[in-house]
């Protein structure tokens, strides 16, 4: 009996974090649930380990750059070096992403990690074989130093970070462990995602400064020229550590990586169309569906896709301050998100190559469109029974739709209709609330950008007595309005990602209303968004994530914060056929890194 107590004393202590049942190493760690891929996984499954190596890609990018530090604040950091599109061409992380996972990652400088389950600290154990461009081993040392040195005159979001660990230290000879100042679900994944740099090629007192010296790194790649504003050139590195490790199958295909900047978007796709830039990610949807019938295309030369991707799509629209008295009836922004006419604007000025956005996580599983909320998320949101409204519930957020011809009656009686119901009403051709003052307010636009669907909106709202005002300003004014709200409406994009975390917080938490310099432009406080966010950051299944991003993507939905514009749910990407890629298209879309020049 005196045995069987103490097991099972040992065994609720254990659960309760006594530290009895020590946590193990993984090859992998996901940010919800469990990792798709087993420890012996032999490549990732959107890479092709068969892949021809040799021949050159060239890239281009608009705009220019000072910089090839892409860490620091000061200057314009080159693209290819650390890089989400390009690559990680010269640095690499502790652990690298799967694409075709919401947030998972997988062996590259260190080859196992641990936490326990209440993610109070994660160590890293290094690959032994990892080394830098220069030869040298990567040391727990360069990687304590790097954590240190960007903590300090890095970006300020890895202080941000640094500012969440208690210490860190070297464990045995090739381990590293951060200890947390309080339990965190997604400081094991984004210490994971922290470069490392030699500590022995690195002039920590200069670290800050704008520089055009080629750095040392542990990636594929050397930088190899630089041509200051104009180019960069990477040239493969035989000696690559990595090459053979499960993450980098199929990776790094090119024996020369060439990235040119161009000053304007439309030399850019000319050099495309020369031959002299081999891949071309469009981004404008009338060049899209126009401007593809030159002789290269015709004569198969350069093949034109779009790939789909299941990423969020997140939230373009036109953010409504809510600190503006105009913007402080509910009511009345519920019936201006009505009366956006998307399917004019997608006609007319788009080409028709856009979706509405009806989630701000639209495209993906966690979007509550067209879904009824499960019991979960009626759980979740049962404390707060005003937060979402009934239609949401039940099925999501269903925008009204035009007959796209700019004079549907039909579309425009439904938005007054839902005005006059919130008492406003229509006189000597003005619309005043119920106050008896006239509805009126500006967007604010920087410089040009979407003037177009500003004015196409400020029509529509005309026809309604709406007085809308457009105001252009230059950028740097426009920063000082947003960061100090200064402003009635605009437009922003808030981006999205499979795992939403602590970032929300900024953007729609209660606690970053008052504050300047937050993402809280449309001014919520709301303590049902507060509870929801709360729950996504602490949700330890997908399943229970899941239904919680949902709840919170309902809340927002239902408080007409914002009046959702339009997305497109692929990318669209136009390259010579010398250039191939892999069959699989990951949950995140084509992964440039893992294409390849075809063997003539």
């Amino acid at each position: 009996m005196a045995r069987m107590l103490i097991s099972l004393f040992l065994g609720i202590y254990a659960l309760l974090g006594g530290g009895i049942a020590a946590a193990e190493p993984s090859h992998a760690i996901a940010m919800h649930g469990e990792p798709a891929l087993p420890a012996d996984f032999a490549h990732f499954p959107y890479a092709n380990p068969e892949a021809p190596k040799g021949g050159a890609i060239n890239y281009a990018w608009p705009g220019t750059f000072d910089s090839i530090n892409p860490f620091i604040v000061q200057g314009s950091g080159a693209r290819g070096s650390l890089d989400l599109v390009f690559g990680n061409n010269v640095f690499e992380t502790l652990m690298m992403r799967s694409a075709d996972e919401p947030f998972s990652l997988y062996p590259l400088l260190a080859k196992s990690i641990k936490t326990d389950d209440e993610r109070t600290f994660v160590e890293f154990t290094l690959d032994e074989r990892a080394k830098f461009s220069d030869g040298k081993p990567v040391t727990p040392e360069d990687v304590i130093f790097t954590f240190n040195l960007l903590a300090e005159k890095g970006f300020p979001r890895y202080g941000v970070t640094a500012g969440k660990v208690e210490k860190v230290e070297q464990v045995g000879t090739n381990g590293v462990r951060f200890t947390f100042k309080r339990p965190d679900r997604e400081l094991p994944l984004i210490l994971a995602l922290f470069p490392v740099l030699p500590k022995h090629a690195i002039d920590a007192e200069t670290f800050d400064k704008s520089t055009l010296r080629p750095m040392v790194g542990s990636g594929p790649y050397r930088l190899e020229t630089v041509k200051a504003g104009d180019s960069l050139t990477f040239r493969k590195n035989p000696d690559y550590w990595a090459k053979d490790i499960p993450s980098k199958r199929g990776f790094d295909n090119y024996d020369t990586i060439t990235l040119t900047y161009f000053r304007e978007e439309n030399a850019m796709f000319e050099a495309f169309k020369k031959g002299l830039v081999d891949v071309f990610l469009d981004e404008n949807s009338g060049r899209w569906a126009s401007q593809y019938d030159f002789p290269a295309v015709t004569r198969g030369d350069i093949i034109k896709e779009t790939i789909k991707t299941r990423l969020p799509s997140g939230m373009l629209g036109i953010v409504l301050n809510t600190r503006q008295p105009v913007f402080e009836d509910a009511a009345l922004r519920a019936a201006l998100i009505d009366l956006f006419d998307f399917e004019w604007a997608n006609r007319t000025l788009f080409s028709g190559s856009y979706t509405r956005t009806r989630s701000f996580f639209d495209n993906s599983d966690l979007s509550s469109a067209n879904r009824p909320a499960s019991e979960n998320e009626r759980a979740l949101l049962a404390p707060f029974p005003d937060a979402v409204t009934p239609e949401i519930l039940a099925n999501g957020w269903t925008p009204p739709i035009s007959d796209g011809s700019g004079l549907d009656r039909a579309f425009m009686r439904a938005g007054f209709e839902k005005l006059k119901k919130a008492g406003y009403v229509l006189k000597d051709g003005r619309l005043l609330a119920p106050d008896g003052k006239p509805v009126a307010f500006e967007i604010m636009l920087k410089s040009n950008e979407n003037q177009q669907v500003a004015v196409a909106y400020q029509q529509t709202l005309a026809k309604l007595g709406i007085e809308v005002s457009i105001r252009s300003v230059d950028a740097a004014q426009f920063l000082q309005r947003q960061i100090n709200y200064d402003f009635d409406a605009m437009f922003f994009n808030y981006t999205a990602s499979l795992s939403p975390g602590v970032e929300q917080l900024n953007r729609w938490g209660s606690s970053s209303k008052e504050k300047p310099g937050t993402f809280n432009y449309a001014g919520v406080a709301d303590p049902a968004v507060d509870a929801m966010i709360e729950a996504l950051i602490n949700a330890r299944t997908r399943e229970d994530f899941v239904d919680a991003v949902r709840a919170y993507d309902r809340v927002l939905l239902s408080g007409a914060y914002i009046v959702p514009l339009y997305f497109k749910p692929e990318q669209w990407i136009a390259h010579w056929k010398r250039i191939e890629r892999p069959d699989v298209v990951p949950l995140q879309g084509a992964q440039f890194p893992t294409w390849w020049h075809a063997v003539n």
